[in-house]
Order: C-alpha cells, then sequence, then structure tokens
C-alpha cells in the first residue's frame, strides 16, 4: 500500500477539502481536513477514517495508521503552526 492510494480511498468515500497520507511499508500517518468532522467525538473520527481502510488494515496491507483530523476552520487556524511544510 502506498500513501497515494489511502489518500484516494479517502477522497472517494469522505467528502474532504484536503488529504495527505505519508509513511511507507504498513505504517503510515494521515492528516484529513474536512467539516464532516465538525462536532464529532475523536473516536467517530477515527471510524470515518478506518472504515473505509478496513479492508486493507484486514488483510495486514495496512498496519499502522496515525490519524490527525481537522474540520475546514481548524486546518486554516493550525496547519501553519503544526505543518509549517504543508503551508
Amino acid at each position: 500500500m502506498d500513501p497515494q492510494q489511502i489518500e484516494a480511498i479517502l477522497n472517494d468515500n469522505l467528502p474532504l477539502s484536503f488529504v495527505k497520507a505519508d509513511g511507507d511499508g504498513s505504517h503510515f500517518q494521515v492528516i484529513a481536513v474536512g467539516d464532516c468532522f465538525d462536532g464529532v467525538s475523536r473516536i467517530k473520527k477515527q471510524k470515518m477514517i478506518y472504515g473505509p481502510l478496513q479492508e486493507h488494515i484486514s488483510s495486514g496491507a495496512l498496519h499502522a495508521l496515525t490519524i490527525k483530523t481537522f474540520t475546514e476552520a481548524q486546518w486554516q487556524k493550525d496547519k501553519k503552526l503544526m505543518f509549517p511544510d504543508l503551508g
């Protein structure tokens, strides 16, 4: 599995304005931005990300996933401080 596959799966299944996956092998980090996360608990956000990827998790192609989710407003506020490389 590669980062582009993860990004494509999440974009196809969630209304995201931005998604970035990074990592290699079976360990990845995901940043997902969308107003679909507004007012949603942390656990529900994780389930929203894990759901579309479950087939790959079950097969072992994706073993470890670190998730950071933001609403559009949170992302505009936090991205420069937390992720300066993403502008």
